[in-house]
């Protein structure tokens, strides 16, 4: 699914953002804890250098070469953490709905009195709740 832009970022969050995208890059490349930290001290001694520039021309000129060369840098295959988008666990573990718990057997729902007790209370408040927001529904539309 494409993900779609809430809002104009800013200059210092679009750097942000490529800093900690090459370091995932970098990441995916070094496998060493060592040598990883190597490289990403070179990473961050690249961005300092460029931190006090106050040219807007020059900055987002560095920051379309930096994107330009992340680009042509990338591993071929990244790094995703397994719960993540693209990772291999991605909505593996799957959330039942509430209502749900609306088909239980009763000897299933006796054994926890307090909760399901608690929950009807809950319905019903929000029953309550939606009715006054909203009105109750008409009685010809129930029957449909």
């Amino acid at each position: 699914m494409a993900q779609i832009p809430l809002g104009v970022k800013t200059h210092a969050q679009k750097v942000c953002s490529l800093y900690k995208r090459a370091l995932r890059n970098l990441e995916a490349y070094y496998d060493r804890r060592h040598v990883y930290r190597y490289q990403a001290v070179l990473l961050r001694e690249r961005f300092d250098k460029h931190a006090k520039e106050t040219n807007m021309i020059k900055a987002n000129e560095f920051l379309k070469e930096g994107e330009e060369e992340l680009f042509l840098k990338q591993h071929p295959i990244p790094k995703y953490f397994a719960t993540s988008p693209g990772g291999v666990a991605h909505e593996r573990v799957v959330t039942p709905p509430d209502w749900v718990l609306d088909y239980w057997h009763p000897l299933e729902k006796a054994q926890y009195p307090e909760y399901f007790k608690k929950r009807e209370q809950r319905k019903k408040e929000f029953v309550a709740m939606w009715e006054k927001e909203y009105g109750k529904p008409d009685e010809k539309d129930k029957h449909h």
